[in-house]
């Protein structure tokens, strides 16, 4: 396993935000977290990743014990994260947000003496032709459709050469092509590059449709884990989360 979550518990004044909540991710899957709103999907996402510190349990990244260290430190163990609305530069092109991720990535941002516009230009070529935006990498960003905002976003994301990547609602605001294309996309990724992606989304054709297995979060507790046809079947997922009328 890439990411090995267990007995996450996580509290806010007298609100426990996540209960004993344990998950996993392996090498080349893709997991999706779901859950009504509420439900600790944020949570979880924000312990694995260090933006917040567990109140119990335990987080492994690649067998390595992460519990405890700061999101930059998880960053540079290799996590990397989307999030619903996109991280870039507006103001940048396509290829300098991904240069500035290349830089960033190898500790490289501050040599002043060297032209940051010339290095890694064509690692930054080769990112954005495997998403697809290759043709559009002189544009800058404030001009570029939102779908294909979320590409450069994911090569971006690449750019840290994650080993798990975490996506909050990747498909947020999108049609349904498109959401249908970027998860395609992202499966072809994480299998041609073994890295573990988990992500949130409300879409749940999306989930069943690219998603190998399903985590279901209730009340900040794990109610559910399996492939996509046994979650769909559960009583109790069907109850509180996909209705009684599911198919």
């Amino acid at each position: 396993m890439i990411l090995d979550a267990v007995n996450l518990a996580k509290s806010f004044g007298g609100v426990e935000a996540v209960r004993g909540a344990s998950f996993g991710v392996a090498a080349g899957e893709v997991v999706a977290m779901i859950g009504p709103n509420g439900a600790g999907k944020t949570t979880c996402f924000n312990l694995v990743t260090g933006q917040l510190a567990a109140d119990a349990g335990s987080v492994s990244l690649d067998g390595r014990e992460i519990t405890g260290l700061g999101s930059r430190e998880i960053g540079r163990l290799g996590a990397s994260r989307t999030f619903q609305i996109t991280a870039i530069f507006a103001s940048m092109t396509v290829r300098e947000n991904v240069q500035t991720a290349l830089l960033s990535h190898r500790r490289q941002l501050r040599m002043w003496w060297t032209r940051a516009a010339d290095l890694y230009r064509d690692d930054a070529g080769r990112l954005l032709e495997r998403v697809g935006m290759l043709g559009q990498a002189e544009r800058a960003c404030s001009v570029l459709a939102y779908g294909d905002l979320k590409r450069v976003e994911l090569a971006v994301a690449l750019a840290g050469e994650p080993r798990l990547l975490l996506m909050d609602e990747p498909t947020a605001g999108m049609a349904a092509a498109e959401r249908g294309e970027l998860m395609a996309l992202v499966a072809g990724l994480a299998r041609e590059r073994s890295i573990a992606v988990l992500f949130t989304e409300h879409d749940m054709d999306t989930v069943f449709a690219h998603a190998d297995r399903i985590v279901v979060l209730h009340r900040g507790r794990v109610i559910a884990s399996g492939a996509p046809a046994e979650v769909r079947a559960h009583p109790e997922v069907r109850e509180v989360y996909l209705g009684a009328g599911a198919t």
